[in-house]
């Protein structure tokens, strides 16, 4: 890889995949609205507000490919979720379009299917179920990405993030952790393989409580190392079992499902 951009590089995740993916790219350009003060060897920064269809294009331009974890990265007003997460992926895709990008890497989050019961197993024909505007603004941005694909040929790994963490600190994240290790090595194969599609990838470790099925994408070769199995007896000492009746329990998304509306908070 020559010039990969990534952006949202000043939040939690792409602080962890700045260093995850550290020498792999001869430049990793860096963008945020905040402004990355120290950069290491074969980063560049580019402070860019997504929701700027023109600043969006000279972002793009000169880059070879994009990991897109930009934009707002939980819930919040459906005004702020506009702006950060579907003018903002819309203006990447665009800006691809437009400059000759042909592959992406879009940041979604398993908060898209976070309506599903616990007891359900999910593949990428699952409907989607968002657990919030949140949730509701990653469909907009699998959608964006499916009609880039079919109408521009622009390939991308649509990535429905479950936890990127160091470790997982509760019993929910038994089930959804993925390793900052592993997320980055997926992101590695998805810039290597011939053809990648517009497909959608559970991004969670190879966990063994697990509700996602990934085998419609075992042509990536991507294989999660880290297991939360490790971290299963720390957890279940520090986090008490809830009651089966406990309405958290009920939703994949957890308390994402179970919060009222964010608008009324």
């Amino acid at each position: 890889m020559k010039r990969v951009l990534l952006t949202g590089a000043a939040g939690t995740l792409g602080t962890a995949m700045r260093k995850a993916l550290a020498g792999w790219a001869e430049e990793l350009v860096l963008s945020d609205i905040v402004t990355i003060e120290t950069l290491n060897a074969g980063e560049s920064f580019i402070a860019c507000d997504l929701a700027d269809l023109n600043a969006v294009v000279d972002l793009v331009r000169g880059c070879d490919a994009i990991i897109h974890l930009g934009g707002q990265s939980i819930e919040g007003t459906f005004e702020n979720i506009m702006n950060g997460n579907l003018k903002g992926t819309y203006h990447i895709y665009e800006a691809a379009r437009q400059v000759g990008v042909k592959r992406i890497v879009f940041a979604s989050s398993n908060h898209l299917t976070g309506f599903h019961s616990r007891e359900e197993r999910l593949n990428d024909k699952s409907p989607m179920r968002p657990d919030s505007l949140y949730g509701v603004s990653k469909g907009f941005g699998e959608l964006v990405a499916q009609y880039y694909f079919d109408k521009f040929a622009i390939e991308s790994a649509l990535i429905r993030i479950g936890s990127c963490l160091p470790k997982p600190t509760n019993r929910r994240l038994l089930s959804t952790w993925i390793s900052e290790r592993d997320l980055a090595d997926l992101v590695k194969r998805v810039f290597i393989i011939n053809r990648l599609g517009c497909t959608v990838i559970y991004g969670a470790s190879n966990n063994p409580c697990s509700w996602w099925d990934n085998s419609h994408a075992s042509f990536i070769g991507w294989y999660p190392k880290d297991s939360s199995a490790v971290f299963e007896e720390e957890v279940f000492r520090n986090d008490p079992l809830l009651s089966p009746d406990d309405p958290v329990l009920l939703y994949q998304g957890g308390a994402f499902a179970t919060t009222g509306h964010f608008e009324d908070v």
